[in-house]
């Protein structure tokens, strides 16, 4: 061999190793971004639960309100029911009717009916309640709303939806979904 192929030689032994160098650094940036990916879809799944949560208590109460349609007034609430509220967890002993539906309400709203190791975890973060009655409506209506706290900020709930406005800090955490339930009059 002379000098000129031996310099040759000697030059392309660092490119390989310079290649592999360069396939790890984009590797590692391909497997953050796969990282980041995931975090961000299990926040999405989270926030996914809580709503379909929501949506099932607040059509739970909607249904409750439906079936006792002669006292639907006497569910209307003055303050949120759900997380911070005084229900007992057991409504056994409470008497049926609006008391037994507001009470086992509170306690679905705080995840009171699936428990894990003693700790409840059946529901949405900080869920609460409210049954408003909309003014002037004929025939009754009553609006239902369910809200609970979200992982990420993003609008606030606008509207009319002042359920448990300031409770859960920022208020763009606050997610909520709302039913509106007309109370028909039967008979003739």
């Amino acid at each position: 061999m002379n000098a000129r192929s031996l310099s040759k030689v000697n030059r392309e032994r660092g490119v390989s190793l310079l290649e592999a160098l360069i396939t790890i650094v984009i590797l590692a940036f391909g497997i953050l971004g796969l990282a980041n990916l995931h975090a961000k879809l299990q926040t999405v799944e989270v926030e996914s639960y809580a709503r379909s949560q929501a949506l099932v208590l607040v059509n739970d109460m909607a249904a409750r309100l439906s079936a006792h349609r002669g006292v639907a007034p006497t569910y209307v609430t003055t303050s949120p029911r759900g997380t911070g509220d005084t229900q007992p967890t057991d409504c056994s002993s409470t008497a049926l009717g609006v008391a037994r539906d507001t009470c086992e309400w509170s306690n679905a709203l705080k995840g009171n009916t699936e428990l894990s190791s003693g700790a409840a975890v059946g529901a949405m973060i900080g869920g609460r309640g409210c049954i408003e009655a909309v003014a002037g409506a004929v025939p009754p209506s009553y609006r239902l709303t369910v809200t609970w706290q979200g992982l990420s900020p993003t609008v606030a709930p606008g509207g009319d939806v002042g359920c448990a406005q300031s409770l859960y800090g920022n208020d763009a955490l606050r997610r909520a979904v709302v039913k509106v339930v007309s109370i028909a009059a039967l008979g003739p």
